[in-house]
Formats: structure tokens, sequence, C-alpha cells
């Protein structure tokens, strides 16, 4: 794992990673993000504080067909090794309720955009030979509950298609980590309360590091949310429905 790309490089997860990374020394990223200056900011961060070889490439994540030609200027920079699927969104769950709108961009950010980033990204990796994709997914995915089964029904959808390019992959030399994070103190939780559930995003890069480097194939982070999903996917459905949660 030396020359990495990390898409969706601005959010909390995304930097806890590249910093990581690049502390490590010996390694080339390639961050991509829909925001230049804020993509900039990052990278800028990286060389001055960790001397890390770091490269930016902004596009328009909501234009499918930007994505390949991304793919294309990073490998007229070398070949990648790594990539790492940062992006989401957590949206207004009752605002998905009233508008579909507002459900198909969960869907679209949470779903269809990773999909085909992972597509493009799998048929490169299978062309040379070898290669990881790690992709963000969430606890939520693990069943659908009135709080945010917009958002946990992308994430649901996301591992399904992980779990299938991962059986695809596995003979052509080519890992996939699905990564299932619990709560994480990050921006994108940052109108949530805080509680003893909550993990910071360094943990979270750590764990998720750790998982692509021994090549697992699912990873819940902290530890502690396969059990607890464990008890959830467990309940009956005719009590299920009845909780609020």
């Amino acid at each position: 794992m030396k020359n990495i790309i990390i898409i969706g490089a601005t959010s909390g997860i995304a930097q806890a990673i590249a910093r990581q990374l690049a502390a490590r020394g010996g390694t080339r990223l390639m961050l991509w993000g829909r925001n230049r200056p804020k993509l900039d900011i990052v990278a800028a961060d990286l060389r001055i504080w960790r001397d890390a070889a770091v490269e930016v490439d902004a596009f328009d994540f909501n234009d499918f067909s930007t994505y390949p030609a991304a793919l294309d200027r990073a490998r007229m920079k070398g070949e990648w090794d790594t990539a790492i699927i940062c992006h989401g969104s957590l949206g207004d769950q009752a605002a998905c309720e009233k508008d579909f709108r507002m459900a198909e961009q969960e869907l679209h950010a949470n779903f269809l955009s990773p999909v085909v980033f992972l597509t493009i990204l799998a048929n490169y990796f299978e062309g040379q030979g070898r290669g990881a994709l790690a992709v963000i997914s969430s606890v939520a995915g693990d069943r659908g509950r009135q709080s945010n089964y917009v958002y946990g029904t992308g994430k649901a959808g996301l591992d399904a298609f992980l779990s299938g390019l991962r059986n695809r992959l596995f003979p052509k030399n080519v890992h996939v980590l699905t990564i299932k994070p619990g709560f994480v103190d990050t921006p994108m939780t940052a109108h949530l309360k805080k509680g003893a559930l909550f993990a910071s995003a360094d943990k979270v890069a750590a764990d998720i590091l750790h998982g692509i480097e021994r090549k697992k194939c699912v990873i819940y982070t902290p530890w502690f949310w396969r059990w607890i999903m464990l008890i959830i996917r467990s309940i009956p459905e005719g009590i299920f429905r009845k909780l609020k949660l």
C-alpha cells in the first residue's frame, strides 16, 4: 500500500486516513474530491507537516461521465495499488420521506456514485493483476430503521455490491474491503448529540488501514458494533416493527 487514491478526500475520516498514511512515509497520495479549495488545504497540510507526496484532482461527483477521465489523469502519473472510497451523505430522513427527490439524492451519493467508482477502479485493478478497494459503508445498512432507512438503503445496496465484487475479484488478486463504522465524530455528524458510542475519526482510520493490510473482508469499527448489530439483526420483525430505532 504505497500509491493510494482517496475518494471524498475532504471528509473527516478521509483526512484522518491521509494523515496516518503520510506519517508512515514512502507513500504517494492522490486526493479526489468535489471542492478544489478544500482539497488544496488538505494537501498543503500533508505536504507541510508530513512532507508527503500528494496530488489533487477536483471534479463533479454528480456527473458520472467525469469519473473515467479522473482515473485516466491519475494513470498518467503512474500506477496505483489502493483506492479508498470515503464519500457519502447523511441526509435528513424526514425530508426524504416527504420528497422523493431528496431520497434520490441520498441514494445517488451513498449507492450509485460509489458503484460507478468501483466499476471503473475494479476493472483497472483487475487489468493490472493486483490492488485493493476499501469502501466506507455503515452499520445502518445492516437493518432498516425508521430513523435513517433511506441512508441505510443506500448502504445496504452498497454492501451487496461489494460482496459480489469481492467474490469476482478474489481470483484476480484484488482485495475488496467493506468498512462499517458506527457513529463517528466528524462534521457530517455535527448535528447529532455525542455519546459513549461515538468514535474519533483517527480511531476509525487506524482500523481501516489495519483492515486493508490484513486483507479483511468486512470490518466493523469500533469493534463493538459487530455485536451491537448482531443483536439488532436478530430481533424478530414482529417485535422490531414496534421499536423506535
